[in-house]
Parts: structure tokens; C-alpha cells; sequence
């Protein structure tokens, strides 16, 4: 049985998870799956004193009063054990004081003060220099121009350095204010009388809401208080039917937890959710004790202002930091389904080989959270999606119970190997394991090729897939736009050839030492002579301002790649097999219907093994739609920009 710890859990991965770690609050998903967290007696304990607390006070706020009692509401409860609320509110008593006695002094003073201090020094100074200095600087003191500048700076220093408003109070006055009137209904004193009127005032009325709404961008993380012996805060949050809430949420006992925030949603928007925050209650509903299916139900269900009562995390929260996006290319398939260690399933995001992902968040290293290319303005909320190592750690694991499978069934021919083969099979194992090798994303930049530098063009194919017959075309009806790299070979030259036209002729050992140095991106050899494409002769092509049309084998692609040379490759798929020998009939050929069935699977072979190095694919169903659709590829490198990996413009 395999295990993988992540966020903390120890995870099995029999086949499928146990239950789901975590539950997006406002995504659809699965039921059947969850499984609840067990409560443990004093949590319970827990939970039944929270309860009865909530139902004295609702029994308290429903009981008419004659007087008001600040214990008769929660918020009046609070408001009133905090010493700095009174009629006089002398919450900057002493500051205020303590500005004036530091930023009364009149300039025109503290000048005059700085020229008696000036002339004292320049009395105790013995150098006739220091003298001068001085006296430069008095003479700079006694100018208008800049006794009329100090006076300035000193205005504006008083200014800067008055001393700010506290944080709000609290946040919810409106609120504050119907629980009064309610206390009030039944009240016949005259104060009543007059505050009941007052309170219901439509003046009164627009100035909290005024507070309201500008206290609850100020209060964020300040708005922390005591309420049942534990330290909470009180969140608003506006959650709307077309933006998400975008957070997840899981059982640690009989708490639920801010497991993540998502990018994209209201509470990241907010900012003021954090990941570790336990929800106490959400719009009056306790929380304590429910499983996470049935906060996701209860969230489901509500719309407009949600006010989160929680215990903040006690987590140390890291510096905040401006996120950079990270631009990725997918070299594996994903689909979350199928995923036992996805730790929300709603959220997950299925891509295929080959997609771009925008990542926007690597804060868990093993989740990333992501966009796929083109569903920006469709997918309001970020998708997880497997994080770079913890993928690679995966397709290790995955390959190396593949290996040892095989090494288990072939054992009898395992065991017919000499000592020495069996060290270099397992050194190879260990290589294969790397993590470096193992292609999971390649981050990718934009590029838009310079009218003065073409890209060149490689198309891939099996034979009979008719890349190769496409690039004649190309070649024969746009010579002026189109060329092929000069290739070199070792054999002599024939009469009509001239060197640098149609081949560039040159010796086996200095063939071979080019072949040494990497120079070529493909090389063979035929009847006894080497044959081979330099980078130097497309770069050659290149500088010319054509476009170069290479044909290549699959094998040619990593070095293709590697040099600077910045190619777009485009696979020619070959169509169904029906379709195949028609197309081949129209040229004259008859091949056999297992050469036909060869080329199909060559054609998924190269898409299966390369396929992370195409940048387009065209299937040739039909050769001239084929060719317009490869111009139109074409054409585009000249108006669009195109994803290229970032180490190219390194």
C-alpha cells in the first residue's frame, strides 16, 4: 500500500482515497464520498456550552426590556467593556497633548534658535575654513526664501504627524441599532420614547450605514475581541450569485477550518479569510459541530452580506508579497476524478498534454492553483492542480513499481544474467528515477518573431503522412519566402553541383568533428557517406530573412529545441486508414493494408513520446486543406504572439 503525507494527513492510495480532506463551501460535488470526523468528549463539551450560550442570548434579545441592559444584546455586551466608549470618547486624550507640545514651537523660533547655536560653533571653531562653512550656512538661515520654505515643511510636519483614528468599533452600527429598537418595543419611559425616535431617524440611519460601510474596509484583522474565552474577530464578506465565495473548508474534530483560500474568489478579494481560521458562526448559525457538507449546503443556500464570526488563526502568517504568475506547459494528462490525493475534488483542474496553465499561487507546494489558457473569463475561481515536485515524486513512485513489475515477471531471465548486467540494470533504474528527467511543466513566455528573423518551420510525420509533400509545395510557390537548409555530406561532388547550392561538400573528419561538437541536428549515413543538417546552415537561412522548412525525425526534436534556433513544430497526422488509401491511390501508390496500419501507429507513437514538443497539429484529411490550414499557421508567427519555453529568451 502506498502512503503520501500532504497538508498534514497520511493518505492511502489503495485504488481510490477515503474521503475528501477538504470541501470547496460554494462548488457542487459529490456526497456519498464524505465520511464525518469523529468528536471527542471534551470537544463535545465544547459544543454544548457554545449552544446554551447562544440559546440564553436569543432568549434575552426576544424578551422586552424597559431599560436598556448592555448585557441584552452581544454587541452592546461588547461595546460596553471596552473603557474607551463614553459620551466624552477621549480615545486621543493625551495623544492630542502630546502632538502639540512636540509640534507647537513656531519656526520663526526654532530658527532663530539654529543661528545663536550656529554662532556659538563658529566662536569655538580655530580653522579659518570651518569658519567659512558656517558662515554660509547663517547667511542661508537669514534668506526669505527659505524661512518661507521651513515654515512650510513645519505645517506640513504638524500635519503628518497627527495622530490617526483608531479602528472601528465595530462594523455592523446598523445592526446595533435594530437590536436596540427591538429591546425598546415595549418601553413607555420617556428616554425610550426619545431614543426609539431617534434611532428610527432617516438621518440617523444613513449615518451608519455611512459607518457601516466604511468601517467594514477599515476593521479587517483589528476587529478582534473576547467572546466565550476564546479570541475571534467578526468578518463581512459580500457574496454574490455570479462570484463565488472560493474557499474550502475541513473537519479537525468538532471545528471546521479555513482549509484554503482560492484565487479569484470573494474571500481572497477580501482579504480577510485566512487559511487556519475556525468558523464559529456564519450569520447567527453556529458552525461548532457541523460537517463540512453541511456548511457547504448551508452556504449554497445564502446570498448577499455573510457575516463570519471565527477564531483567527494562530499560524504566522508570512509577509504579504506581490504574486507573480508563472506561465506553464502541461507534459502529462490530468484529470482530478481520477485523482485519490486531490485534497478538494471540486476544484480540481483537467488539462490535457500540451495546455498552458496560468499559475497564480504556489503557496501549498504540493497544489498549485491555476488557470488553463483561454478559460480565464469562464472559470471565475482557480483550479488545483499537482504541484511540480510533488508530480514528479508521483511519476517516480508510479515508474518505479512499473519497473520492479517487470523485473518480477521477467525474473527467469533476470536470473540468466551475469552479475555485472544485472548492477548496470539497476544503475540505469536509479538514473530513470531522477526527478530532473521526469517532464511534468515547462514555464513558457510569450514571443512575437521579428519581421527580420522567420522561425523556422519543422514538420514531423511518419512517412506517407504527407509532411514531406507539403513542403515542396510551399517551396515551389513562394520560392522568395520559403528555403530548406543546405545540408552537408562527405561524397564528392557531381558535375552540375556547386558547393553551398545543394550540398556543402567537406571532409569525413571534419564532418566528424562538427558531428563532436553538436553542430548538426540530424545527422545519417548512406552507401558509405555522412549526410547531416547544421544549425549553421538554418541559421544561414535565417538571417537571409526566409522562413526555413525543415523535415525531421522525432529524435532531431531535443536538439532542435536546444539550440537557439526557436522552431515551431508542426505534426502532420495521417487521417483513418480508409481515408489513407484513398489519398495514396490519388498518387499512384497501393500500399498493403499492413503498411497502412504501420503508419497509423507510427503516427501515435510520435504523438505519444513527442508530443509535448508540438506546437500544432494538422490532421491531413484532405491535402489541400491541409495546406491552407499550414499557411494559416504560418502566417500567424507574423500577428500573434506564441508561448515558447522561457529558457529560449534567456
Amino acid at each position: 500500500m502506498i502512503t503520501s503525507h500532504m497538508n498534514g494527513y497520511v493518505q492511502e492510495a489503495s485504488g481510490q482515497a477515503k474521503s475528501h480532506r477538504e470541501r470547496a463551501v460554494d462548488c457542487p460535488g459529490e456526497e456519498g464520498s464524505l465520511v464525518k470526523s469523529p468528536h471527542c468528549s471534551a470537544h463535545m463539551e465544547r459544543i454544548q456550552h457554545y449552544q446554551e450560550e447562544l440559546r440564553k442570548r436569543r432568549e434575552e434579545d426576544s424578551r422586552g426590556r424597559h431599560d436598556i441592559d448592555p448585557n441584552a444584546s452581544l454587541r452592546l455586551k461588547k461595546l460596553s467593556q471596552n473603557p474607551k466608549v463614553g459620551i466624552d470618547n477621549p480615545t486621543f486624550e493625551g495623544k492630542e497633548t502630546a502632538t502639540k507640545d512636540t509640534c507647537s514651537q513656531d519656526p520663526v523660533v526654532e530658527l532663530e534658535e539654529l543661528l545663536q547655536a550656529l554662532k556659538w560653533m563658529q566662536q569655538c571653531l580655530t580653522d579659518a575654513q570651518s569658519q567659512q562653512d558656517v558662515e554660509l550656512i547663517m547667511q542661508l538661515l537669514a534668506k526669505e526664501d527659505f524661512r518661507n520654505a521651513y515654515t512650510i515643511y513645519s505645517a506640513v510636519s504638524q500635519q503628518m504627524s497627527r495622530v490617526s483614528p483608531n479602528s472601528p468599533l465595530t462594523a455592523q452600527a446598523q445592526d446595533l441599532c435594530l437590536e436596540v429598537q427591538r429591546i425598546l418595543q415595549s418601553s413607555q419611559q420617556k428616554e425610550g420614547l426619545e431614543l426609539k425616535a431617534l434611532l428610527t431617524n432617516p438621518h440617523l440611519q444613513a449615518l451608519m450605514q455611512a459607518h457601516d460601510s466604511v468601517a467594514g474596509q477599515e476593521i479587517a484583522e483589528e476587529n478582534v475581541t473576547q467572546y466565550l474565552g476564546e479570541t475571534v474577530k467578526l468578518v463581512r464578506l459580500e457574496k454574490t450569485r455570479d462570484t463565488p465565495l472560493g474557499a474550502t473548508v475541513r473537519n479537525d474534530m468538532d471545528s471546521v477550518v479555513v482549509s484554503r483560500v482560492v484565487k479569484g474568489g470573494a474571500a481572497e478579494r477580501s482579504g480577510l479569510l485566512s487559511e487556519g481560521d475556525e468558523i464559529l458562526e456564519i450569520n447567527g448559525i453556529a458552525i461548532r459541530g457541523k460537517h463540512v457538507n453541511e456548511v457547504h449546503d448551508l452556504l449554497q443556500q445564502m446570498h448577499g452580506t455573510l457575516t463570519f464570526l471565527l477564531i483567527p488563526s494562530s499560524q504566522i502568517k508570512p509577509a504579504p508579497h506581490r504574486q507573480t504568475v508563472m506561465h506553464v506547459r502541461a507534459y502529462f494528462d490530468y484529470d482530478p476524478s481520477d485523482d485519490p490525493f486531490v485534497p478538494c475534488r471540486e476544484l480540481g483542474l483537467s488539462f490535457q498534454k500540451g495546455d498552458i496553465l496560468h499559475v497564480i499561487s504556489q503557496d501549498d507546494p504540493n497544489w498549485w492553483q491555476a488557470y488553463r489558457d483561454g478559460d480565464e473569463d469562464n472559470q471565475p475561481l482557480a483550479g488545483l492542480i499537482p504541484g511540480k515536485s510533488f508530480q514528479q515524486q508521483r511519476e517516480s513512485l508510479k515508474k518505479t513499481i512499473t519497473d520492479k513489475s517487470r523485473e518480477h515477471q521477467g525474473k527467469v531471465w533476470y536470473a540468466k544474467k551475469s552479475k555485472k548486467q544485472r548492477k548496470k540494470s539497476t544503475s540505469t533504474l536509479s538514473k530513470n528515477t531522477d526527478y530532473d528527467d521526469i517532464l511534468t511543466y515547462e514555464e513558457m513566455s510569450l514571443y512575437h518573431q521579428p519581421a527580420n528573423r522567420k522561425r523556422p518551420i519543422a514538420l514531423i510525420g511518419p512517412t506517407n503522412s504527407g509532411h514531406d509533400e507539403l513542403r515542396r509545395r510551399l517551396l515551389s510557390i513562394e520560392p522568395e519566402k520559403f528555403a530548406v537548409a543546405v545540408p552537408h555530406t562527405t561524397r564528392n561532388s557531381r558535375i552540375h553541383e556547386r558547393n553551398g547550392r545543394e550540398y556543402h561538400f567537406v571532409s569525413r573528419p571534419a564532418f566528424e568533428a562538427d558531428l563532436a561538437a553538436g553542430k548538426f541536428i540530424e545527422s545519417g549515413e548512406y552507401e558509405k557517406n555522412l549526410y547531416g543538417t547544421s544549425t549553421d546552415s538554418v541559421r544561414h537561412v535565417i538571417n537571409s530573412g526566409r522562413i526555413c522548412l525543415l523535415c525531421l525525425h522525432t529524435r532531431s526534436l531535443r536538439v532542435l529545441r536546444s539550440s537557439n534556433l526557436k522552431p515551431y513544430v508542426i505534426f502532420i497526422a495521417p487521417p483513418s486508414q480508409e481515408r489513407l488509401r484513398t489519398l495514396l491511390a490519388t498518387e499512384g501508390k497501393t500500399p498493403k493494408p499492413d503498411e497502412l496500419k504501420d503508419v497509423i501507429e507510427k503516427a501515435r507513437e510520435m504523438e505519444h513520446n513527442f508530443g509535448h514538443f508540438f506546437d500544432s497539429t494538422i490532421v491531413n484529411m484532405d491535402p489541400e486543406q491541409a495546406f491552407h490550414e499550414l499557411r494559416r499557421l504560418i502566417d500567424k508567427l507574423d500577428t500573434e504572439p506564441q508561448w515558447v519555453p522561457t529558457s529560449w529568451l534567456c
